[in-house]
């Protein structure tokens, strides 16, 4: 049984707070608060994110991939990927004791999501383990949703997501968004964009280095692009400033 502390802010539920839920506490809030007031772009970040992810998650649905893996999820709220496609199995999965502890009560009566406790970098763990809700020899959906830049080159994410690739099926997808400061923040800005995660570490990739996790994977249009132009749900209108910009999402898939 994990202890609540109601004095320790969690990451996980002050993401829920910017995604405008009410799974967080005061003090989720406030240092929330205090965050979007140095980092004007954290919320507007936050959201471009989830919309994103979303627009990623009808898109495979639509095309028959009923089955997704989500490493580093946090708290299964917000539109997240069951609600999005509540036909599908879904596996979360996140190392952080309170995401699993909470989560698990969240999606008690889903019957097709669960959460698995494991760190994303052990993708033998991770597949061991999601093997026991999902068929790893059809299509699956994988996401990393604005979680690779946490995570520095020290620690080989490519050879983590690697793993993951050669394990799927074909037909099966992966899901990717990735903060970039190229051309588009300052470096004090980038290190507040790359630094926010659990360990205070992460990576400032080029937009190479992010293309460069989907392998082999064919990109599906258009392509690698900044999170509010793939695939918008309406036309952006001339001149509407992207405060988000920075952020670089992408599909690809597995012939």
């Amino acid at each position: 049984m994990v202890e609540f502390d109601p004095q320790a802010p969690n990451l996980a539920r002050m993401y829920d707070y910017m995604l405008g839920g009410d799974d967080n506490t005061a003090v989720d809030r406030e240092v929330t608060d205090r965050l979007a007031a140095l980092f004007p772009q954290a919320v507007p970040l936050a959201r471009t994110n989830r919309e994103f992810l979303q627009r990623a998650v009808r898109y495979l649905a639509q095309a028959e991939v009923g089955q997704f893996l989500d490493l580093g999820s946090g708290l299964p709220t917000g539109g997240h990927v069951h609600e999005v496609a509540p036909g599908a199995r879904v596996v979360y999965v996140d190392h952080d004791p309170v995401v699993a502890t909470r989560a698990r009560d969240l999606l008690e009566e889903s019957g097709r999501a669960v959460l698995v406790q494991a760190d994303l970098l052990d993708a033998g763990e991770v597949l061991e383990r999601a093997s026991a809700y999902l068929d790893l020899d059809r299509p699956v959906g994988v996401v990393l949703a604005s979680v690779l830049h946490f995570v520095p080159d020290s620690a080989d994410p490519q050879r983590m997501v690697a793993r993951l690739r050669d394990a799927l099926a074909p037909g099966s997808h992966l899901v990717i968004t990735h903060a970039t400061s190229v051309g588009r923040l300052s470096p004090e800005d980038a290190a507040k964009v790359v630094s926010r995660g659990p360990s205070g570490a992460g990576a400032d990739r080029t937009p190479a280095g992010i293309r460069a996790f989907f392998g082999d994977f064919a990109l599906v249009e258009p392509g690698l692009v900044n999170a509010p132009d793939w695939r918008p749900d309406r036309p952006r209108l001339v001149g509407a400033p992207s405060t988000s910009s920075y952020l670089m999402a992408g599909v690809g898939a597995k012939r």
